[in-house]
């Protein structure tokens, strides 16, 4: 399984000197399996640049599936190149969603006068998966939901391959409940022992005081989740729209700090854009 990063800020897409290496685009992932089928998860500003490569590659069909349906997570769907070629078929998974909303999403996002082309002028053949609650596969991947803990609900998932997986839990907040979400436990137990875990780790600590309840995580707590899952690497994700490169570099330094005076073996780094891994 290839991971791929095409962005991994959150909020909103930043730009400018302090935000170089950690990119300013938002949500969005590449999975590749061994079945050669693509994955794409959340459709953030990161899906432009990961269209103009798909293009480049001559890969014209795709499976979509989106964590929730938060601006960052969906705002850079109407600039997917893809979506305006006649060779690609996209299949869009409705989970975590039900009825028509992911069916309406693009006429929705398009509609005038947001936005100057029309859902009518897309080419690409696009087919509406169900949701499923439980578990369902994509080749050779099995995909396994669980609610997140954030506003208006949501889904992360875990992507099983070959005996190896992947935790993904953007927009999770650990340290407060929300409607639909779950305990702490139960995170704990569906992160054990994954080969890569990317957390949702938006805020410090001090920033946390003010900002409970906006659906996001402490570093400090996605630490603590990711040592005692035993996970083999964590990836603090959902950067905050204003973290500069160098105070992430310091978060990174402050973890690795900690899991060295803890002795525990882990490996933790910032997800950057274009940052990748195979498992």
């Amino acid at each position: 399984m290839y991971i791929k990063c095409w962005g991994s800020r959150g909020s909103i897409p930043v730009s400018g000197k302090d935000y170089i290496k950690y990119g300013g685009d938002t949500t969005c992932l590449e999975i590749r399996s061994k079945s050669n089928d693509i994955i794409i998860v959340d459709t953030g500003t990161g899906i432009r640049r990961l269209g103009n490569q798909l293009i480049k590659e001559s890969l014209y069909k795709y499976n979509i599936i989106f964590t929730h349906a938060h601006w960052d997570h969906i705002m850079g769907l109407p600039f997917f190149k893809p979506l305006y070629s006649k060779h690609a078929e996209l299949r869009m998974h409705k989970c975590p969603f039900h009825g028509k909303f992911v069916e309406t999403m693009l006429s929705k996002i398009m509609a005038p006068p947001y936005f100057p082309v029309g859902d009518s002028d897309l080419r690409a053949k696009i087919s509406y998966e169900e949701a499923c609650k439980t578990k369902f596969e994509i080749g050779s991947v099995t995909i396994i939901p669980i609610p997140i803990s954030h506003p208006n609900r949501g889904s992360g998932y875990k992507f099983i391959e070959d005996g190896k997986f992947f935790v993904f839990l953007t927009d999770n907040e650990l340290g407060f409940i929300h409607p639909g979400g779950l305990e702490y436990k139960e995170y704990l137990e569906f992160s054990y022992e994954a080969d890569l875990l990317i957390h949702d780790a938006e805020y410090t600590p001090n920033e946390y005081k003010t900002t409970i309840e906006w659906g996001h995580s402490v570093y400090t707590d996605v630490l603590n989740l990711a040592s005692e899952a035993g996970v083999k690497k964590l990836g603090l994700f959902h950067i905050n729209q204003e973290r500069t490169d160098s105070e992430m570099d310091k978060i990174v330094e402050d973890c690795m700090k900690s899991i060295a005076e803890k002795d525990h073996k882990f490996e933790c780094l910032a997800i950057n854009s274009d940052m990748s891994f195979v498992l």
